[in-house]
């Protein structure tokens, strides 16, 4: 079974109109055995500050609950290995959760057997539609216009699915 990576572009740098292709991030998503293995570590290579910060706080927490308890160790031990197995099994989510804090937007999926298989892929697709879509002028926002009541609602509206029981039909 092939990963699945999600695209994010950076957000603009000034002077920009388009986000450069080369700064472009896939992130897969699945298991990450780092974050699993040395969380902090990896937290800290990708640059998830807040995130550090929470897991920094939820197991000086769950050390200091456990501690003032007295749970044994066994317990200790296996409270330990579910929170690296959530953070390895969590990691991708949180590094989309970052990046969309920071202003990344998320340009769609791709499925790939590597990061570059992916990246071979999209880029692909990208430029097939770049090529098949007529040099336009920006779109504009969609104009919707909003539902138009004219006085107040009759005893014969229905709202939602059904009528309301004993209505006529």
């Amino acid at each position: 079974m092939m990963p699945t990576y999600t695209v994010h572009a950076p957000p603009l740098k000034v002077g920009e109109t388009a986000s450069d292709p080369q700064r472009f991030l896939f992130v897969r998503d699945g298991f990450y055995f780092w974050a699993f293995l040395l969380a902090p570590i990896w937290l800290a290579v990708h640059r998830l500050w807040l995130v550090l910060l929470g897991y920094v706080i939820a197991n000086a927490s769950i050390g200091g609950i456990f501690y003032l308890t007295g749970v044994s160790a066994g317990l200790k031990f296996v409270s330990g290995l579910l929170v690296a197995l959530l953070g390895g099994f969590e990691a991708a989510t949180l590094w989309r959760w970052t990046l969309t804090r920071r202003g990344w937007q998320m340009l769609g999926f791709v499925i790939g057997d590597n990061n570059e298989s992916a990246e071979r892929r999209f880029f692909g697709e990208w430029e097939k539609h770049a090529r098949a879509a007529p040099p336009t002028s920006p779109p504009s926002e969609p104009h919707y216009s909003m539902p138009v009541r004219r006085g107040p609602p009759s005893g014969s509206d229905v709202i939602g699915l059904f009528p309301e029981p004993g209505g006529s039909p």
